[in-house]
């Protein structure tokens, strides 16, 4: 068996702790890259070796060949792995690794640049008589609008040479069409540094189903099953499932010998995905092929028992596969989560900023491939997956169910996550019931968000509250909790000889009050909206905290963004409090209102980002629903949009200027 003695990882986050794991598990030594803004990463502290390749800026850092290269022969690697993302799919990296006599983890720069354009990919697909969609690609923004306009509506617009979802969007009539060429053409060459762009006919109602594949250096190619992946926000996908309990053992058996065919037909050599849609009658077409690992692989490894990654190494080092068609097969249902910092219920914002705490899961069959292992910033600068959440079961409806319960115990404060938004789609019935399509997020989405806001409102106040109060007892009556606070203490200002304290709180920007009757050390009465608590702590370790209240077993987990103001997580849902009495001012904490509002003659940024576009100038009059500017953060563009009339008086930013979250970017009359 052949094997690389050391690899570089050409990439950051989860996946590379995934590469370097499995190379550590081989007897592989590992080096990786990092920018500054990566300097504290998991990957970096993992990997034997770590070399910082540049500040933040992605074209200075992740997507630059000639500095990657100059690594991996200066910490003497014979290969790199390029995850996925990034140069994972650029054949001019492989080209590059190839001169400089080192070997790429994945295939051929001609497999990838057949593959990875989808003009070419599709000429190749039709040549060989496999199903396709209707289609059109240019780079000029007056042809790319002739020639949607030929092709029925509605229209799906992406980046020809991209991938993950990014740059995609539908466009359902010409209205739309000129505007939306010009965000893909942008998203484009900012993400794949080419503005390329595809156009075909958008089918509606079908499924997003996917074929792993593995093909090595002597025209050997297997498939190792299928991945359903209809579950798709933005066009990016949000969960996967293996296998597909859509797919009928014919057309199953049909659709992977037909993903095997392609990957002899290219000469593929490594692991590669086949993608297609599905349609209401089982008929397939092909989408695309991904000619690196997939974000998703997990469930397949979770289905099958093989290690994805690990057979890359093998067959890159110019190793045969190890398996064969036929003793491969599926067992039980695996179901993969992607965790984004985002707010679901600010039409998903992308939410950067830092943890105050940060606890994954545990227990059997539970996965996480995550590049955090603590509380940390979240840069906006960088994609907005913190990590994947996994778990298998012994079939679909076992599956569903861990991951309900793994999601609720997946704690994160400080930012905005989508967990609630998973949670709830992982209630859903026709989900469970798998009555899927790729427009199930769109067609459910706001059904969804209502759900979290009724479903957090049936959790008691005096719970969050409770939790909270208990916390900051503890807290001045135990010195040696770990994260006591050396600020003058608020009960300095009251004082713990008083019988009655009264004392407010902030829940969710709610005025509410607390008496506190009598206090000892572990216990507590307290009167809540007249009603009496006899509160009884029995733990709090690390965030959690566990106690009963009048008979009932209560735990939560809590954290400290500033002096007495706090999150509170209890039964999946996070709720923010803070304490009112007697704060010195510049304790008191106001997080203000961001964006825009009826009464405010200020736009201010709702998010960290970067100014892509300007809409408007001075002294121009708008209207309500008009795009003012467009800010790019975490790789999405985001509309900023005029919710009245007004006149622009002052324009704060310019095109490619960085802004702070909440910072002032036009002032209006």
């Amino acid at each position: 068996m052949k094997l690389f003695k050391k690899i570089l990882i050409a990439n950051r986050a989860e996946i590379a702790v995934r590469i370097i794991r499995a190379a550590h598990d081989l007897g592989i030594k590992t080096a990786s890259i990092y920018s500054e803004a990566d300097a504290d990463a998991l990957h970096v502290k993992y990997s034997d070796e770590a070399y910082c390749i540049g500040k933040e800026v992605l074209s200075e850092t992740y997507l630059n060949i000639g500095k990657i290269i100059s690594v991996a022969l200066r910490a003497n690697c014979e290969a790199i792995h390029p995850g996925y993302g990034f140069l994972a799919e650029n054949p001019d990296f492989v080209k590059a690794c190839e001169n400089a006599g080192i070997s790429f983890i994945g295939p051929t720069s001609k497999v990838i640049a057949l593959m990875g354009n989808k003009i070419q990919a599709r000429k190749f697909i039709r040549s060989i008589h496999v199903p396709l969609v209707e289609g059109a690609v240019g780079k000029d923004i007056e042809t790319l609008v002739k020639a949607g306009e030929k092709i029925t509506f509605p229209l799906l617009l992406k980046a020809a040479t991209g991938g993950g979802g990014k740059g995609m969007r539908i466009v359902y009539d010409d209205n739309q069409l000129k505007e939306a060429i010009e965000s893909t053409t942008r998203e484009a060459k900012a993400y794949f540094g080419d503005d390329t762009v595809y156009i075909e006919k958008y089918l509606e109602d079908t499924r997003h189903i996917e074929f792993q594949i593995l093909g090595d250096h002597f025209g050997n190619v297997i498939h190792v099953y299928e991945r359903e992946c209809s579950i798709q926000r933005r066009y990016q996908k949000i969960i996967e499932e293996a296998p597909s309990i859509t797919l009928t053992p014919e057309i199953r058996e049909e659709m992977g010998k037909t993903a095997v065919k392609i990957g002899k037909e290219i000469g593929y050599n490594n692991a590669g995905t086949i993608e297609f849609l599905v349609d209401k009658n089982l008929k397939f077409y092909f989408l695309e092929m991904n000619t690196r690992i997939q974000v998703e692989h997990p469930v397949t490894e979770l289905t099958t028992g093989i290690d994805l990654v690990k057979e890359q190494i093998y067959i890159s080092a110019g190793n045969p596969l190890r398996y064969n068609q036929e003793n491969i097969c599926q067992k039980g249902h695996a179901i993969e989560a992607r965790i984004y910092a985002e707010d679901p219920s600010n039409n998903f914002l992308p939410s950067p900023g830092k943890m105050t705490l940060y606890r994954e899961p545990e227990g059997d069959n539970i996965r996480i491939d995550s590049g955090i292992a603590e509380a940390c910033a979240i840069q906006s600068v960088f994609d907005p997956m913190i990590s994947k959440l996994i778990v298998y079961g012994k079939n679909r409806e076992n599956a569903i169910e861990k991951l309900e319960s793994a999601l609720s115990d997946y704690i994160i404060h400080g930012i905005h996550t989508n967990i609630p938004y998973l949670i709830e789609l992982s209630r859903n019935k026709e989900y469970r019931k798998n009555l899927l399509s790729t427009t199930f997020c769109n067609e459910k989405t706001s059904g969804i968000i209502k759900k979290i806001s009724k479903t957090k409102q049936l959790i008691p106040e005096f719970i969050p509250l409770l939790s909270y109060l208990v916390f900051i007892l503890r807290k001045e009556f135990n010195k040696n909790v770990p994260d006591q606070t050396d600020k003058p203490f608020i009960w300095n200002y009251i004082g713990l000889w008083r019988s009655l304290m009264k004392i407010p709180f902030l829940l969710e920007g709610k005025k509410l009050e607390t008496n506190i009757y009598d206090i000892k050390k572990n216990e507590f009465s307290v009167e809540f909206n007249n009603q009496d608590f006899l509160v009884r702590l029995n733990y709090l370790s690390n965030g959690e905290i566990n106690f009963i209240i009048n008979g009932e077993n209560v735990t939560a987990y809590i954290s400290e963004r500033d002096y007495m103001n706090a999150f509170v997580t209890c039964e999946g849902f996070t709720f923010e409090v803070t304490r009112m009495d007697f704060l010195p001012e510049e304790y008191v904490v106001g997080t203000g209102d961001l964006g825009w509002t009826e009464d405010s003659d200020v736009l201010f940024s709702p998010m960290p980002g970067k100014v892509i576009k300007i809409n408007v100038k001075e002294g121009d009059e708008i209207s309500k629903g008009q795009v003012l500017m467009i800010l790019e953060a975490m790789k999405m563009e985001n509309n900023i949009i005029a919710i009245k009339d007004a006149i622009v008086r002052k324009l704060n930013v310019s095109v490619d200027q960085m802004v702070d979250g909440g910072a002032a970017l036009i002032a209006f009359k």
